[in-house]
């Protein structure tokens, strides 16, 4: 009788893997659709587009952007996680959407360890550590000696609780014991903002918004958040370079499908995407988002995934975060 049920269950399998290959022959047969959890024009909704308009030319079949704002992304990945698991309906997911969002929100409908078959990375951006300029620091160790000498006086600021600029700063005080106060705006530029005005002492900002100002001399930048230096601003140590031994984060851009999409399917999705990263006008965009392009397979990815989420898991339950 097991050895019955082992026979079987192992041509249930073939019998799957078969049709899955069977499917990706033909496959697309019709219009694809990358569903977007944020309103258009911004940065998701550049990256969707330009994606798309490439997997169009690659794949032959139209691909069509659908925007579906609202609860930090987890709207629309929602959706994509009820969809059919056929690789005609994907998610341009991101962080928030993927890691964060199911960590802090109560109730988002999915579980993204479950929910989605991971396609291919996009990108990474790292964070920018920018501090007041009249502050008297110019290094990572200067600034975190001087917060444990004014322990309860130091404010990092945010674009809001959740935001990948609060759980870095987060995780800041964890790591080294700090005591230093968050303090959210309602957006990365008032957050920036705060900085300069010395409103708030520091805040680690993405690049795109903080890098020109630390060049113009307006806010002083003392890291990078990435494991390596930026090619934007190779002046700038990492995090670890910088004296705070394994301390990292990137901020991540993805595409994935619903969980039971054929793997024959993800790979040939995977493949065009990748293949569309190395394009002139997909890279150039990149680099104006302060986006690093990744170029790896859905299995690297998925490990990836792994490791961000029991990372932001360990800050956000030890820093209490949670949004209604």
């Amino acid at each position: 009788m097991i050895l019955r049920r082992a026979l079987l269950c192992a041509a249930l399998a073939l019998a799957c893997a078969a049709s899955g290959m069977a499917a990706a022959q033909t496959y697309p047969s019709k219009a694809i659709r990358i569903v977007v959890g944020f309103s258009p024009g911004g940065p998701a909704d550049v990256m969707a587009r330009l994606i798309g308009q490439r997997l169009t030319a690659t794949l032959g079949q139209p691909v069509v952007v659908d925007n579906r704002p609202g609860a930090g992304g987890t709207i629309g990945a929602r959706a994509i996680a009820e969809s059919d698991p056929d690789g005609y309906t994907l998610l341009l997911g991101n962080t928030s959407t993927l890691v964060i969002g199911p960590l802090i929100y109560r109730q988002v409908g999915y579980d993204p360890a479950k929910g989605f078959a991971p396609v291919a990375l996009l990108g990474t951006t790292s964070n920018l550590l920018i501090v007041n300029p009249a502050l008297p620091v110019k290094s990572v160790l200067e600034l975190i000696a001087l917060a444990r000498a004014r322990a309860g006086k130091l404010n990092f600021s945010s674009a809001g609780i959740g935001t990948p600029p609060h759980l870095i700063g987060e995780m800041f005080k964890q790591r080294l014991k700090l005591d230093v106060v968050h303090v959210p705006y309602k957006s990365g530029g008032l957050s920036v903002a705060a900085v300069v005005s010395g409103e708030t002492q520091f805040s680690f900002e993405n690049p795109a918004v903080s890098l020109p100002l630390v060049q113009a001399g307006t806010v002083r930048g003392l890291a990078v958040t990435n494991d390596v230096r930026s090619t934007q601003a190779p002046e700038l140590p990492t995090m670890i370079e910088a004296g705070v031994p394994d301390f990292t984060s990137v901020s991540f851009t993805a595409v994935v499908a619903p969980a039971g999409t054929p793997a024959a399917i993800v790979g040939k999705l995977n493949a065009a995407i990748n293949e569309s990263l190395t394009s002139p006008e997909v890279g150039g965009t990149l680099v104006k988002l302060s986006v690093d392009a990744k170029r790896i397979t859905p299995e690297e990815f998925a490990a990836f995934l792994a490791r961000e989420r029991d990372k932001w898991t360990t800050v956000v339950k030890g820093a209490g975060v949670q949004v209604e």
